[in-house]
């Protein structure tokens, strides 16, 4: 992998527990680490389901190895949220192909 073609900036967010100001528990994101990855594909996803047609923003991405990341977390690019739906580790730990999709309208 050459870190020329790290191209994007991506931040990884993993899902936290805080206090509100009443001081009941509220799940909220933090932004983990960032870091660079290069986009592979970008892709749409159109299908039939429960909610009727609908079309999903599908991103690959390859970045440098990270052995925490699971599919708990999600990713921010672009200012947009995408969640995490596939992990493939490249070669013995160098790096990851990361397949996510977008979260929301």
């Amino acid at each position: 992998m050459r870190a020329g073609s790290l191209d994007r900036l991506i931040e990884i967010q993993r899902r936290t527990t805080g206090l509100d100001l009443y001081g009941t528990p509220v799940e909220t994101w933090t932004t983990f680490t960032t870091m660079r990855a290069q986009l592979l594909k970008n892709a749409t996803d159109d299908r039939e389901g429960a909610r009727g047609h609908t079309t999903d923003a599908v991103l690959t991405f390859r970045m440098y190895y990270m052995p925490s990341l699971s599919f708990n977390d999600r990713l921010l690019y672009d200012g947009q949220q995408y969640e995490i739906t596939g992990i493939t580790e490249i070669g013995r730990r160098v790096g990851m192909d990361v397949i996510s999709q977008r979260i929301g309208p």
